[in-house]
């Protein structure tokens, strides 16, 4: 449909109309956006990319390798001295997973105000002190309330990076992005098995046990990387002082008007939080999120437990390190030919169906050997598929409000999942574990049929919407929008189409 509004069209322009300058949010002056060749952009993405990348990549890192060294603690010797028998070592694990799932929603609304470059640091600090606690704890009641307290602290940490990127990056360049950011957790997987190979051999030193300085470590580097995240972490890119003016005021007007030809809703407002709460997206995405975090958690925390396959324990240590390679190089292969197609879902499926072959391996009374095989399916498939999850609902929720509480319910409500999963496996399963592996075959189930429908409705709603266009073209039909208008419906205007 042909839309008559009162601002500037998507096309480039280095001018721009009295309404586009009224309602202009940015401080930057857009009147001249500088016009860039494709191998000038290529340069600035690539001038960002080092900026942010690396250290909100070691930041989420050490995140996921500080929840989730617990299952390597426990194979030297924090089982047998906390007393850890029974269903205690499931309870420690789901008493990180319930607040760290009840405390992500809100933390989007803070991190604005906070700043990025002070609030991500903040809580990478806390809970590296966190960590430095548990090393020193000696009962199983402490345990859980260290646990409790390293869930809140590192809640923030994903979904306000995820949040933080799409404040930067186009629709369409954020999967590669997130696969980047993402990947290091995947690399967490491998360097927790091969710490915790290397820290065996310091215990008992200075009255230690190995499980104590797995946890005095690497909370001390976490404190490190705070320290390190505080200069360098910068908040938005309109305040970037790394970038030229000139590159400040592109990636501006390139994020603005990525996927309006008004521009984003940028101001907050009450109503931006309702109409996340309202969105049918949400809903159905937290069903797919929770389709893929189920199984990446529940292979997260008992790789070095369900897969020992009777070896001891240094070699069960180091046989969780190839399926994380694997699963990296997994990763950014999906990542990038997913942004390049403009396309998550098929990405998506394809993760759920390496993850359907794996647990369907695990489950059977297949030898030893075909079961570690099968780990690589599913280790592949969980965290290849999970960035394209994340920026699947992030390209299609328009508003920086709307997206940032969208994102944050999300990965807060899908990431119960994660808590189911970690009382899944129970030691008396052993060795096939049927009930874990039944319920990860049916969180995979949920997944393949709730993609499949997510993409029959946005394809409807995107042919919708063409055919009303050519329809008004047609009859030479013009439908009169103020820019507010347009920007206030955001995802919902007739103008937005859906990424698949």
């Amino acid at each position: 449909m042909t839309y008559v509004v009162n601002t500037v069209p998507a096309d480039r322009t280095n001018s721009v109309s009295s309404e586009h300058e009224r309602l202009e949010d940015s401080v930057l002056d857009l009147k001249n956006v500088p016009v860039l060749t494709p191998e000038q952009e290529k340069k600035l993405w690539r001038k960002i990319d080092l900026r942010l990348m690396p250290i909100l990549s070691l930041m989420y890192l050490l995140a996921f390798l500080d929840r989730s060294n617990i299952g390597n603690a426990k194979l030297e010797g924090l089982e047998t001295q906390l007393d850890l028998t029974g269903n205690r070592f499931n309870i420690a694990l789901i008493m990180f997973t319930i607040p760290y799932c009840l405390c992500e929603p809100p933390t989007n609304l803070v991190l604005k105000t906070f700043r990025p470059s002070r609030w991500l640091p903040g809580i990478n600090f806390a809970w590296g002190i966190i960590m430095i606690i548990m090393a020193f704890v000696k009962t199983y009641p402490q345990l859980v309330g260290a646990r409790v307290c390293l869930g809140v602290a590192e809640a923030g940490l994903f979904p306000g990076v995820v949040y933080y990127l799409t404040l930067w990056y186009p629709r369409h360049m954020l999967q590669y992005r997130i696969g980047l950011f993402f990947g290091a957790a995947t690399l967490a997987g491998a360097f927790s098995g091969l710490l915790a190979f290397g820290i065996s051999y310091m215990s008992g030193m200075e009255g230690l046990e190995a499980w104590s300085w797995i946890f005095l470590l690497e909370g001390l580097v976490t404190i490190v990387v705070a320290f390190v995240a505080l200069f360098v972490l910068v908040d938005f890119p309109d305040t970037a002082k790394f970038l030229a003016p000139e590159e400040r005021a592109f990636i501006v007007w390139r994020k603005k008007y990525d996927n309006s030809s008004v521009g984003e809703e940028e101001r907050f407002a009450a109503r931006h939080v309702w109409a996340a709460f309202r969105d049918w997206q949400v809903w159905t995405h937290i069903l797919i999120y929770m389709s893929i975090v189920g199984p990446l958690y529940g292979i997260t925390l008992f790789l070095p437990i369900l897969f020992s396959f009777g070896y001891n324990t240094p070699v069960s240590q180091l046989l969780t390190i190839p399926p994380y390679v694997a699963a990296t190089l997994t990763l950014l292969v999906f990542a990038h030919y997913s942004d390049k197609l403009k396309m998550r879902s098929p990405f998506i499926l394809a993760g759920l169906t390496m993850c359907l072959i794996g647990f369907s391996i695990n489950i059977s009374t297949a030898p030893s050997g075909a079961k570690y095989f099968g780990t690589f399916f599913i280790v592949m498939g969980s965290y290849a598929a999970f960035p394209g999850v994340v920026s699947w609902l992030g390209n299609n929720l328009a508003g920086q409000y709307k997206r940032g509480v969208g994102m944050a319910l999300h990965i807060g409500i899908g990431n119960f999942s994660a808590a189911i999963a970690t009382v899944i496996y129970r030691s008396q399963d052993s060795p096939r574990f049927i009930l874990g592996h039944g319920l990860e075959l049916m969180f995979v189930g949920i997944g393949f049929t709730f993609v499949p429908l997510v993409v029959f409705i946005y394809k409807r709603i995107n042919a919708q919407r063409d055919a009303a266009e050519r329809l008004a073209t047609e009859r030479g039909e013009k439908v009169q929008y103020s820019v507010q208008e347009l920007r206030e419906l955001g995802d919902r205007a007739p103008d937005f189409r859906y990424t698949l």
